[in-house]
């Protein structure tokens, strides 16, 4: 950051309220500690805000529009292309102006420049290097990141103003039971939803993925791994929001990501036994003939048709999914795209049970047969989510005794 930006953003934190001053305790200099040196403790931030251009620039893009609009990444290096649709989503174009917000819990104002210069030499050119977005040559006015660190911060009216003002927000990574332990139940989730309600572009990648869904892996204590969820479904490391499992309550839960769980890093973390883990648990209990299929605590069914049914999506590195709204009585769809420079298959896996779990109990091993994996790694496809639709099974994969079959599902 400049000298200058410095400046201006302490003097922001400093009207605005946002350092917590602390004083050093009183030592006698009788004491044997007379000839030490002590140093006035710093200020300690609420919050850190950072902008990119111009944020007093006037913005005459859109503040709501008709659709909605989700950017679901997968982790790893950002997909350059995935930001510049968020920014022509909003309805910003040159001229317009608009302004991007980042939110995190931690980490620095990386997207800033990424986001809003074209190139390493930090120009708004209309020539775009790859592995930058150029959104000041699309329109953007400002890049801002808010690094939101606690409930106390997710509540500071400042930190809610400069997010109200978004045309386009995105949830950066990092770890996602940070955003459901600091930010649920806040202000700032307020916000959110407020501007999801008018339509603003949002997205998310790793762990701002996770906290996009009805339904979200809250990662509490450590990550799950995919051969402990399969012998164990319930064991401690899974947890979700909302907890416990329902159809109301959870964080964000966006209308138009309906009925849906997502993960990342996906195949370079080999996290489908995980995942449908996780879908297992979302499928109701049922009583049938052969005795109780699905899992305690589950709230929707298994089927191979329908829209109201456990179902999730599971995203690769350097991958993104780009989810839009068509108007009433249309269905949401889908498209993906991926950097131009991937060494990956940069693959998206829609993952659905057809049928409910056939043992699914705390310290026991998962058995679930013929899960529907529909995989999508072209960005030509349109894939309908809305009736699950626009590619073929892929694969079926089997959970027995808490082992995956096939294990080459990639």
């Amino acid at each position: 950051m400049s000298t200058r930006s410095f400046f201006h953003s302490f003097a922001r934190f400093f009207q605005q309220g946002m350092f917590v001053l602390i004083l050093a305790p009183f030592v006698s200099t009788t004491s044997a500690f007379a000839d030490a040196t002590f140093e006035t403790a710093k200020p300690i931030p609420l919050y850190s805000y950072f902008a990119t251009g111009d944020i007093n620039a006037v913005v005459t893009a859109p503040s709501s529009l008709p659709t909605p609009s989700f950017v679901l990444m997968g982790g790893g290096p950002d997909v350059d292309p995935a930001f510049r649709w968020l920014i022509k989503r909003a309805g910003i174009a040159p001229g317009t102006g608009g302004r991007v917000v980042v939110i995190r819990a931690t980490g620095t104002e990386a997207y800033n420049p990424y986001i809003y210069y074209s190139d390493d030499a930090l120009t708004t050119s209309t020539t775009v290097s790859d592995l930058w977005v150029g959104g000041a040559s699309l329109g953007v006015t400002s890049v801002e990141t808010l690094v939101v660190p606690s409930v106390k911060a997710a509540n500071s009216p400042a930190v809610n103003a400069i997010l109200s003002r978004a045309n386009v927000v995105f949830i950066a990574g990092g770890d996602q039971s940070h955003y459901i332990r600091f930010w649920k139940g806040t202000a700032l989730e307020q916000t959110l939803k407020t501007l999801m309600n008018k339509n603003v572009p949002l997205g998310g990648t790793s762990a701002g993925l996770a906290v996009l869904g009805q339904f979200d892996y809250s990662a509490l204590y450590n990550s799950a791994t995919s051969e402990q969820s399969m012998l164990d479904p319930y064991y401690k490391d899974i947890t979700f929001d909302p907890n416990p499992l329902s159809l109301q309550g959870g964080f964000l839960a966006p209308p138009t990501l309906a009925n849906l769980i997502f993960d990342s890093h996906f195949d370079s973390r080999d996290r489908m036994g995980r995942f449908i883990t996780f879908i297992s648990r979302i499928v109701a209990p049922t009583t049938k003939p052969s005795g109780t299929l699905g899992c305690n605590g589950g709230v929707l069914p298994a089927a191979s048709s329908g829209n109201m049914t456990a179902r999730g999506i599971g995203i690769s590195v350097e991958t993104a999914l780009l989810v839009q709204g068509n108007g009433n009585g249309n269905p949401v769809t889908a498209t993906r795209v991926s950097n131009v420079s991937t060494t990956t298959e940069s693959a998206v896996y829609f993952v659905r049970p057809s049928v409910a779990p056939s043992v699914c109990a705390p310290k026991t091993p998962l058995s679930i047969f013929a899960v529907e994996v529909r995989k999508l790694s072209d960005s030509n496809t349109v894939f309908n989510l809305t009736d699950w639709s626009g590619v073929p099974v892929y694969k079926h994969l089997d959970v027995t005794s808490g082992q995956l079959s096939p294990v080459n599902w990639y």
